[in-house]
């Protein structure tokens, strides 16, 4: 997998001139792209570099060690370099795998998360309440931004549904993995007897598409407008503010009331239509490559089973890769890093096997 690390060492000279070029200093739309390419290679020419060193800092100790006369404290500690040097290769060269694995394209996006309660009923809206909560602590614990797009609240507090922009870097790489069906075992406030009940809320994550990508023609979009429904707000009823908007030739219906400007409403609304056709424009793409689906964790498919929430146990659980948790408030309280951390390893593990995999059906072939 490493024949080719040669040309990203010379790439990685070439832009580091270039960005003290006075002439691309002086324009920044090309200083910006060739830094953001010149970071995106760093780690693997560093990492390069690194393997390289190991690999003749074996080849100086086996060197050594072959020399006559050599005294035995000097023949001890080039025995020990061999041996650590070795190992550093071994490291460096998973890490490199890993590396030069094809990228997400949509990794460093903002993303658009639609939260929908499911089975369950008002348990099931207060459960998409929770899973909000969780998300925006998250969020908030990262430095990133929340803004909600849309909410359709009920009177116990919880959501029908709700749809919010989370902008920050990388938000995309970190919460693509979310989602899915998400399910709560849990006794209900409502619940006279203490027995627990099982609710499910369906969890959807989009990349937030620009408007460059996704040309929608104004002839294909029906726009109604309606007053305000929901359980609480002072303009709730008063104002024909909301704004649906329904793309004709998909048939996808997106809905706006949280602000009080139609302007507003109708601004965010053509953010998540947006966002939405993108994703299944993804998700076309993806279907016809068979194989690199199968690599992933998880399809991404909303009505795919991903976690369950037991609060009984305290528990949470993965069901993609078998991880279970006994910290259940914890998690709730936005504290995901181990869960993420352990989905991408996974998931770059699939990839890499896949990768490995394509590799020795070339070479039989």
């Amino acid at each position: 997998m490493f024949e080719n690390l040669e040309v990203f060492e010379k790439r990685y000279e070439e832009l580091g001139q270039k960005l003290y070029d006075p002439s691309v200093l002086a324009d920044q739309t090309t200083y910006t792209e060739l830094m953001k390419e010149y970071k995106n290679i760093t780690p693997i020419v560093e990492k390069y570099h690194e393997y390289l060193k190991a690999i003749q800092t074996v080849k100086d100790s086996k060197e050594l060690l072959e020399e006559s006369g050599l005294d035995r404290e000097l023949r001890d500690m080039a025995e020990e370099e061999l041996q650590t040097a070795k190992a550093d290769v071994e490291r460096c060269s998973e890490e490199l795998k890993i590396l030069l694995l094809p990228s997400d394209p949509n990794d460093e996006r903002n993303v658009i998360v639609e939260i929908r309660g499911g089975a369950g009923g008002e348990e099931a809206a207060l459960f998409s309440a929770v899973l909000f909560r969780m998300y925006s602590m998250y969020a908030e614990s990262r430095g990133w931004k929340t803004e909600i797009l849309n909410a359709n609240e009920t009177e116990l507090g919880g959501f029908k549904e709700i749809s919010f922009m989370i902008t920050g870097h990388g938000a995309y790489s970190r919460l693509k993995y979310e989602s899915g069906v998400h399910r709560v075992q849990r006794v209900p406030e409502t619940e006279t007897q203490g027995r627990v009940h099982t609710s499910t809320s369906t969890v959807a994550v989009l990349p937030e598409a620009e408007e460059v990508e996704i040309e929608i023609n104004p002839k294909d979009l029906q726009i109604d407008t309606y007053r305000s429904s929901g359980a609480g707000g002072q303009h709730i009823n008063k104002t024909s503010s909301a704004i649906r908007i329904t793309h004709l030739p998909t048939g996808t219906v997106v809905e706006c009331q949280d602000e009080r400007s139609q302007y507003k409403n109708k601004e965010k609304a053509m953010r998540v239509l947006r966002s939405r056709l993108y994703e299944a424009k993804l998700r076309e793409h993806d279907a016809a490559i068979a194989s690199e689906r199968r690599s992933q964790v998880g399809t991404g498919d909303r009505s795919e089973r991903i976690r369950t929430y037991n609060y009984p146990q305290g528990r949470m659980t993965d069901h993609r890769i078998g991880l279970t948790l006994y910290r259940l408030d914890d998690i709730l309280n936005g504290n995901l890093d181990e869960i993420i951390d352990a989905l991408i390893t996974a998931d770059r593990a699939a990839k890499l096997q896949n990768t490995i995999d394509n590799q020795s059906e070339e070479r039989d072939s």
